[in-house]
C-alpha cells in the first residue's frame, strides 16, 4: 500500500495539531503494513502502538471540553471502539488480513485531516480551530 504525502520518517514541526495527527495516523499505518508479515513481536509492537493512539484520541473525545460536532465525535468514538475490538482480537490470534481494515482506517483519517490543513493554508481567512487529538478537519 501506497501511503500519502511526503515520507513520514521524522517528525512533522509543532504547532499544527490536524498535521501531527495525521503524521500519527500515516506512520501506525505504514508500521502496521511493514509488520503484518513480519516477526509476530515487532507486529504485535505495532498493534500495541497502534491502540495507545486510538486511546489518546478517544480520551479526547470523550474529555467535556472537546468542541467537536457531535455527529463526528460519535463516528470517531464508533471508529475506535471497532479499533479495540480488532485490535483485541488481532493481539490474541495475529494474522496479516486482519490488520487491513486498521490501516484503511488510519489512512482515510490522516488524509483527511491533511488535506483539511491543505484548505486552511489556502484560506488563510478561516484558520483551523485544533480541538484536541483529532481536529474538526476530519
Amino acid at each position: 500500500m501506497a501511503f500519502p504525502g511526503q515520507s513520514y520518517q521524522t517528525t512533522p514541526q509543532a504547532g499544527n495539531p490536524a498535521r501531527t495527527e495525521a503524521w500519527a495516523l500515516l506512520e501506525s499505518a505504514r508500521e502496521l503494513s511493514h509488520t503484518k508479515n513480519g516477526p509476530a513481536d515487532r507486529f504485535l509492537a505495532a498493534l500495541r502502538q497502534n491502540w495507545r493512539l486510538w486511546t489518546i484520541f478517544q480520551a479526547s473525545l470523550l474529555d467535556p471540553g472537546c468542541t467537536m460536532p457531535s455527529q463526528i465525535r460519535g463516528n470517531l468514538l464508533g471508529l475506535a471502539n471497532f479499533i479495540d475490538k480488532r485490535t483485541a482480537e488481532l493481539l490474541a490470534k495475529p494474522h496479516a488480513a486482519g490488520v487491513e481494515p486498521l490501516i484503511n482506517i488510519n489512512v482515510q483519517i490522516g488524509e483527511g485531516l491533511l488535506a483539511g490543513a491543505r484548505t486552511a493554508k489556502e484560506q488563510p481567512q478561516r484558520p483551523m480551530q485544533p480541538v484536541g487529538a483529532i481536529s474538526e478537519s476530519a
